[in-house]
């Protein structure tokens, strides 16, 4: 809901198109009644962003051939709802005039580990910077340094582009998915779509976006902007959005003591009695059977050590 609200006034509602599990059907269509049946695009398994995005791509693309799109993940939090739109409209208006492809690039904060990172090219007068390199998750001193740097900004996993200029950049570098969907096009909008989508879908690879299309694309440009975001997906992000005590500890949870900590976050079930003591910066989480108990700093390796 807040996802699509926050494009209200920019994109009309009938233009507004969800691509999700078949398991989630049900949940949008209660969340936004609104939004027509083919509106909501359904993969039968799992197979990352490039993928999902060519789906609904090339089904625009018959509907709507020379359409300007926006590609937005739904587990973002945006605070400044007209900044945001603003960014949009402005980014939307630099692809309609360009072939090139626009990510949104966050400005950092803080050290965070737990993004990726865009390094534009230090241009003068421009608010859309050539792209020069994405860097992966960086460490905390890495972090540091890209922080000083200034030119390093977070990768929000936003993109704007027009449908001509992404087909273009699937069919040279992914021509596997291309042909994929190409080949598709006659089903597009008919009773047979989900039947062919469901056979289809899995032989696609299972890769993303970022790996498929914009670390080899020679048209991307980031747009540097700060409207309040995060992604959910991170503990740190998490952090930064929940209220704090006054040693900046964030507690989920309702018979919780903390003693001499500061820093941390804390997440177990409600009425779990928690007593700890001594920590700083740390993670301390419970979900069923598993504890865990983690420097923030080191929090992109959880799935290493709970794998």
């Amino acid at each position: 809901q807040l996802t699509a609200e926050r494009f209200i006034g920019v994109i009309p509602k009938e233009n507004m198109w969800i691509v999700t599990s078949k398991d989630y059907k049900k949940y949008v269509r209660m969340q936004m009644p609104y939004v027509r049946e083919e509106q909501i695009l359904l993969e039968p398994c799992r197979r990352n962003t490039a993928p999902c995005i060519a789906y609904v791509t090339y089904k625009i693309k018959k509907k709507y051939p020379d359409a300007n799109l926006v590609f937005s993940p739904a587990d973002h939090v945006v605070l400044d709802m007209n900044v945001f739109q603003q960014v949009i409209i402005n980014g939307l208006q630099f692809v309609n005039s360009t072939n090139s492809i626009v990510t949104l690039g966050m400005m950092p904060s803080r050290p965070e580990t737990g993004y990726g990172y865009i390094k534009a090219e230090r241009e003068k007068d421009s608010s859309i910077q050539k792209i020069e390199e994405f860097k992966e998750k960086p460490d905390l001193a890495l972090a540091k340094r890209y922080l000083a740097e200034g030119n390093y900004y977070w990768n929000s996993g936003i993109f704007i582009w027009n449908v001509n200029t992404v087909i273009s950049e699937f069919e040279q570098y992914v021509p596997e998915i291309a042909m994929k969907f190409s080949c598709l096009n006659d089903i597009y909008f008919t009773d047979r779509e989900q039947e062919v989508i469901d056979k289809e879908f899995g032989d696609c690879p299972n890769i993303s976006i970022d790996y498929a299309i914009m670390e080899k694309s020679k048209n991307t440009y980031v747009y540097p902007a700060s409207f309040g975001w995060n992604d959910l997906g991170t503990w740190g992000s998490l952090y930064t959005l929940l209220n704090k005590d006054s040693a900046r500890n964030a507690v989920i949870g309702n018979v919780v003591t903390l003693i001499d900590c500061e820093n941390c976050i804390l997440h177990v079930p409600k009425e779990k009695k928690v007593v700890i003591q001594g920590l700083d910066d740390y993670i301390i989480a419970e979900n069923e059977n598993t504890l865990l108990v983690c420097k923030k700093e080191m929090e992109q390796r959880i799935k290493e050590w709970l794998s």
